[in-house]
């Protein structure tokens, strides 16, 4: 959907204990849809992808001082599973900006693991 802007909204909290951060996801389009994440140490640092179509997956994490990345690779691990797709690698990298009220993501896609397209970019804006 190139061009288009959608507006939305996301909320994180821990889980209790603080080992896991709970991300939900609402967007106001009806083709994206609502998503619970949960990022935590899980044999590596990992988020765990649900989505209201029931697609699920598992993304790996990478923590870098001005920002994080995911990433999703054709070959998902067990468990992994995107309703009506093609296998698929997926990575958005994201970046903190305005003393860390905003960040930015570029994603991108690849059906071979070598030719990346862009995807979508997210923007997130603190309100609180």
């Amino acid at each position: 959907m190139p061009g288009v802007v959608i507006a939305g909204s996301s909320t994180f909290e821990w889980l209790d204990g603080e080992r896991f951060l709970i991300s939900r996801s609402h967007y106001e389009h009806p083709d994206i849809p609502d998503a619970v994440s949960i990022i935590g140490d899980t044999d590596g640092f990992h988020m765990h992808y649900f989505d209201s179509r029931g697609v699920y997956r598992l993304f790996e994490l990478t923590m870098a001082g001005d920002g994080w990345a995911i990433a999703m690779g054709r070959q998902s691990p067990a468990g992994s599973h995107a309703t009506g797709d093609e296998p698929f690698s997926q990575r958005v990298t994201f970046g903190f900006e305005d003393a860390d009220q905003r960040m930015s993501g570029k994603g991108q896609l690849s059906y071979d693991d070598v030719n990346w397209d862009d995807d979508l970019e997210i923007m997130y804006c603190r309100t609180s």
